[in-house]
């Protein structure tokens, strides 16, 4: 279906390497194709859908995802577990701590499972970063630019936008499934501090002020900070390593290269810890009981 390159250079190499600068075509010597695009390219279609590089790597992700809990639970449990899935406990039963140390043990049991999904899907997404050959196996399209065939799922704002946007609406039916429509409404907009009744409406005003402030941060403000954080770290790491890759200078890209790899494995992990920890942050704030709002 697609025309594979290994080496993932365009024809812009032949002319550092060993081509006279007079030989090298216009299209060749563009640099405007090394760089990253913002937009994962369409590599095919299905069914009249575009297929994005990004989704067929979310699609291996998911791949690995599944085989790797099936592997390790399928005819295979053990009451004292060892190799893969004492990993996979020890890793559950940790998350669960740290969640529960934050919130309401009934929210934990909610949000427990989709953050811990929303952590491991994303660490392997941004690992998939470093990856060889992602990126770097593709195709030369019309006028010498080359399409790779795999990008790192995060890299494309698309699934990050989509993450967040699932993260809003689960978080608004746990508020209002823990708290009551009305019951949201009071912990949003209410008076959440002491005061006499002649001071009453004065403090209303305020705290629904405050309120309609925390609605839009609710509604805006954290969907869009979850969803840019994720895709401009990892997004830039893909480019700050694509331009290394590109130096002409041998020696200084395997030095740059080695230790870009240590540093985005790093922000790989980091990157997916912190987005999970933010969506049990976000929930926790949304889903505790205040007793003061009544207390005026």
């Amino acid at each position: 279906m697609f025309a594979v390159n290994l080496p993932a250079q365009p024809a812009a190499d032949n002319a550092v390497v060993g081509t006279s600068p007079a030989s090298a075509s216009p299209a060749a010597a563009e640099p405007a194709d090394e760089a990253v695009p913002s937009a994962a390219p369409v590599i095919g279609h299905f069914l009249g859908l575009p297929i994005t590089n990004s989704m067929v790597c979310t699609w291996i992700v998911a791949a690995i995802i599944l085989i790797v809990v099936r592997v390790s639970t399928w005819k295979n449990i053990k009451e004292i577990p060892s190799g893969l899935q004492n990993v996979l406990e020890a890793m559950v039963e940790g998350w669960e701590s740290l969640i529960g140390d934050i919130l309401d043990k009934r929210v934990t049991r909610w949000v427990f499972p989709f953050a811990t999904t929303f952590f491991i899907f994303i660490v392997i997404s941004n690992l998939m970063d470093l990856v060889p050959g992602v990126g770097s196996i593709g195709f030369f399209g019309p006028n010498n630019s080359f399409t790779p065939i795999f990008r790192p799922p995060t890299t494309d704002a698309n699934l990050t936008v989509a993450m967040a946007g699932i993260f809003l609406v689960m978080s608004i039916y746990w508020a209002i499934r823990f708290n009551g429509v009305w019951g949201l409404v009071k912990h949003i907009f209410g008076v959440k501090m002491e005061t006499s009744k002649y001071l009453y409406p004065l403090f209303f005003l305020l705290f629904f002020f405050i309120g309609a402030m925390e609605l839009l941060s609710v509604g805006f403000a954290r969907p869009v900070a979850l969803a840019m954080r994720l895709y401009g770290n990892v997004f830039a790491g893909e480019s700050i390593l694509d331009m290394i890759f590109h130096g002409k200078s041998l020696v200084f890209t395997i030095l740059l290269s080695s230790g870009m790899y240590f540093y985005e494995t790093f922000v790989c992990v980091v990157q997916a810890f912190v987005f999970a920890m933010l969506v049990v942050a976000f929930v926790g704030t949304l889903c505790t009981h205040n007793d003061e709002e009544h207390g005026h």
